[in-house]
């Protein structure tokens, strides 16, 4: 189970280090995809195989599940570690996630996002007014 929020470096050349807490549960080498919201998702390759099957099922007649298929695969790219744990972010994606020098990067359950600094800030304001009223329709139990 991946989890925490972590703030780390992007260098000029796309590199990022991997909190070592998201480490082993990523593996050596993982997929990293455009997401929504503007971040990308980061799925071990057996989280990976999950989501594949899930979206292999959606039915191709529907244009909303054609879009999602199109926006996860099109950016999909498998990664590797390097010995200093960084990854290179490819310049595609990381201009989809408006990616500067600063980044978050969260552990989001069965797979980690990246984020830039300056949009989770937003999000992350902009969603803790809602979040009580989110849990109360999402989830049946008491916090």
């Amino acid at each position: 189970m991946f989890m925490g929020e972590f703030v780390h470096t992007i260098d000029e050349k796309g590199r990022l280090t991997i909190p070592s807490r998201l480490r082993e549960g990523l593996g050596e080498r993982f997929i990293v995809t455009r997401g929504l919201d503007q971040c990308l998702y980061v799925y071990p390759p057996d989280e990976w195989e999950v989501m594949e099957k899930k979206l292999k099922n959606l039915p191709f007649t529907r244009a909303d599940a054609r879009a999602l298929k199109r926006l996860l695969f099109s950016g999909a790219v498998e990664v590797e570690r390097d010995k200093q744990n960084r990854i290179l972010i490819t310049q595609n994606l990381r201009e989809y996630a408006k990616l500067a020098s600063e980044v978050v990067i969260i552990g989001v359950s069965d797979h980690v996002e990246i984020w830039s600094q300056e949009a989770w800030k937003e999000y992350s304001e902009e969603a803790s007014s809602s979040y009580e009223e989110i849990a109360e329709k999402l989830v049946d139990f008491d916090l």
